[in-house]
């Protein structure tokens, strides 16, 4: 900066010619000089205070923002912080494949205690047990005299529940957040959903876990923060399962049935549309597991799945199927059917004691359901490559659907596959598998030949597996299911508009000290719609079914499975988009309407 002299030498030469005093050039510039250091200063001076004032004014709107968040809060407990950790209480939802709620989570709270804090012990257990009737006061009363410092009351309560015991007005009774898992559609598709419980659990959240079906199956996937919110899409169809499970209950109750299990599946995708065991139970409230007695008599049993039984002649049609594949024979092929069959000390004979021989082509084979004409069949292919056909369709090992039921499902396999066990097993005795197996392994044969893996996941399309049959095997397996409901054992299964075919097989049930019953059955109806273009596979089962119309009990599964499953396609059929066939009218049935 340049400083201005108080006493410029021109100035004042200039002020002595003219006769001035040259002392008051010197003051004023003295008096300028102070004047632009005042202002100088001045300037500073309100700089800063605006500045403080800046200053000043963040910081007020800082926390005037922060005490109204605090305000719109939802006042909560201070929780001290522990090591470990983070509890994840989101779940993903589960739909089926339209989108349709089948699992939600629902916002809800826990009830706990300090008892320490509370004033009134006496009456706050006495209130309590009145708003839950399952406690009960005098236990309440212990705990909370116990010297105990935290106590769970209930991990699960209603609204009303919640504020019945906010009207107690004690400050030890406290309530927790909770997100609970909610089946909107109680019973439906219980066994595929399975159930959940509360895992790791704090007064501020709880995860919860998967304990059966596919909640358990998938419980990592489902708790995955990174599907960030995106349901889990079954392939099971709401509505399919609802029409299948109603006619299933209606066919256990009319049969006297114990129990019944039905598997509708895409033979193309392999995905399982619809899928039901009775008895079922609700996820919502789901029962314990039994401690006592035959764990298959629990509605928690699932049935299609868990279930390994002896199918019956069901198999059959495996059996020709391979031989046709392997060149032994074709559908119009004679082979022997005389019976019965002795092999060493066993006797293979016919349902009832018929005898269909001498012999039978191998359509008539499957359409009369004939035990010694399969034998001779099995007998052609041998019993290597008959396990190994088996195996590759899985029917030997526990089914790959997204359940954990499946581990306990494992089928029954004799250690030592003879030839005798080749002759039973051709029609379905001998060995032991599920409902859902066999599901598989008719739709890996009718789809045109490819193998399918059952799946409860919504497929993009096929599954293209690899070969088991070629298509032309695969359509005359289709050819002779038909014939069953056009001519055979199944004639019951006979649906308006849509070509049935299928296949019967009744086996008595084993008894669990070794052999037989004589008068409990378990009753299988394995079908396929529409047979001339194979898009569906049904099985039922029925156990200990028997159909009492009759002046004596008939307790085959042409009495008691087929008409079942013929109403569930009858049901289901229009809700898969399937259009009936309108047989054409004769000619002679035909008239000219009036003009």
């Amino acid at each position: 900066m340049i400083r201005t002299p108080l006493r410029p030498l021109a100035k004042i030469l200039k002020a002595r010619q003219r006769g001035e005093n040259p002392d008051l050039i010197e003051r004023e510039n003295l008096r300028l000089r102070h004047e632009s250091l005042q202002d100088r200063a001045r300037r500073r001076a309100e700089g800063r205070l605006l500045l403080m004032a800046g200053f000043f004014l963040c910081v007020f709107v800082v926390i005037g923002a922060r005490m109204g968040m605090m305000a719109a809060s939802q006042p909560s407990e201070p929780q001290a912080g522990v090591a470990g950790n983070a509890i994840v209480a989101s779940r993903a939802d589960i739909t089926d494949r339209h989108g349709r709620v089948l699992a939600t989570n629902l916002l809800t709270y826990a009830l706990y205690a300090h008892p320490l804090e509370i004033i009134d012990k006496p009456r706050a257990a006495g209130q309590l047990a009145e708003i839950f009737p399952d406690l009960d006061a005098g236990d309440l009363l212990n705990d909370f005299t116990g010297g105990r410092k935290f106590l769970w009351i209930k991990r699960k309560i209603s609204p009303e529940q919640r504020q019945a015991v906010h009207d107690i007005g004690e400050p030890g009774l406290l309530f927790a957040p909770r997100e609970m898992r909610l089946y909107p559609n109680g019973r439906l598709a219980a066994h595929v959903l399975g159930g959940t419980s509360f895992g790791k659990e704090g007064v501020s959240s709880a995860e919860v876990i998967g304990t059966a079906g596919i909640e358990m199956a998938l419980d990592a996937e489902l708790r995955d923060p990174s599907r960030e919110s995106a349901p889990l899409e079954l392939s099971v169809d709401m509505s399919v399962q609802a029409a299948m499970t109603e006619v299933l209950a209606g066919g256990v109750t009319m049969l006297n049935a114990k129990g019944a299990a039905g598997v509708l599946m895409d033979v193309h995708t392999g995905e399982v549309l619809a899928m039901a065991s009775l008895p079922d139970f609700d996820p919502n409230d789901r029962p314990p597991l039994p401690i006592e007695g035959d764990p298959a008599d629990s509605p928690l049993f699932n049935r299609a799945v868990q279930g390994v039984y002896e199918l019956g002649s069901t198999f059959k049609i495996v059996a020709a199927a391979q031989a046709m594949e392997l060149g032994l024979v074709n559908p119009n092929t004679k082979v022997n059917a005389n019976a019965p069959l002795y092999w060493g000390k066993f006797k293979i004979g016919e349902y009832g004691g018929k005898n269909y021989g001498p012999t039978l082509s191998v359509s008539d084979v499957i359409v009369k359901s004939s035990n010694v004409g399969t034998a001779h069949i099995a007998l052609k292919i041998g019993g290597k490559r008959q396990k190994a056909f088996y195996e590759q369709l899985g029917v030997l090992s526990k089914s790959p659907v997204e359940l954990v039921e499946t581990s306990r499902g494992v089928p029954l396999v004799p250690p030592n596959w003879s030839e005798i066990v080749t002759i039973t097993a051709s029609y379905g005795h001998g060995f032991s598998t599920s409902p859902m197996n066999l599901a598989a392994a008719y739709a890996s044969i009718l789809n045109g030949g490819t193998l399918v893996r059952p799946t409860l996941l919504k497929q993009d399309g096929p599954q293209n597996g690899p070969r088991v049959v070629s298509e032309a095997v695969s359509r005359a397996s289709a050819r002779m299911l038909r014939e069953v409901v056009l001519r055979g054992t199944a004639s019951f299964g006979a649906v308006p508009g849509y070509a049935v075919g299928g296949k019967t097989g009744t086996a008595n049930k084993v008894k669990r000290t070794g052999g037989y019953y004589n008068n409990k059955n378990i009753n299988t109806f394995a079908s396929v719609f529409p047979a001339d273009d194979p898009k569906y596979v049904l099985i039922i089962t029925l156990d200990e079914a028997s159909e009492e119309s009759g002046s004596k009990p008939r307790r085959t599964a042409g009495w008691t499975a087929v008409p079942v499953a013929a109403e569930v396609i009858r049901r289901t059929a229009p809700l898969l988009g399937l259009e009936p066939e309108i047989d054409p009218a004769a000619a002679s049935a035909i008239k000219l309407a009036a003009q």
